[in-house]
């Protein structure tokens, strides 16, 4: 999003009623949280991929590397 779009965003959330502004906010702040939350999982998986390729890898599973 460019600078024209981020100004338009805030100038319509400006004409807002306070009540309104607050739910967006609220809203943001759950989107934000969302992000953290997907960033871990990420991480997560990424420091267990080693660990788990030994389980994943080996020549009794390679049946199923075709499906």
């Amino acid at each position: 999003m460019n600078a024209a779009n981020h100004e338009s965003l805030f100038a319509k959330i400006a004409e807002l009623p306070e009540d309104r502004i607050v739910e967006i906010a609220n809203f943001v702040e759950f989107i934000r949280s969302q992000e953290t939350d997907r960033s871990l999982v990420r991480a997560a998986m990424m420091a267990s991929e080693p660990a788990l390729r030994r389980v994943w890898d080996n020549p009794e599973d390679d049946v199923y590397n075709d499906l």
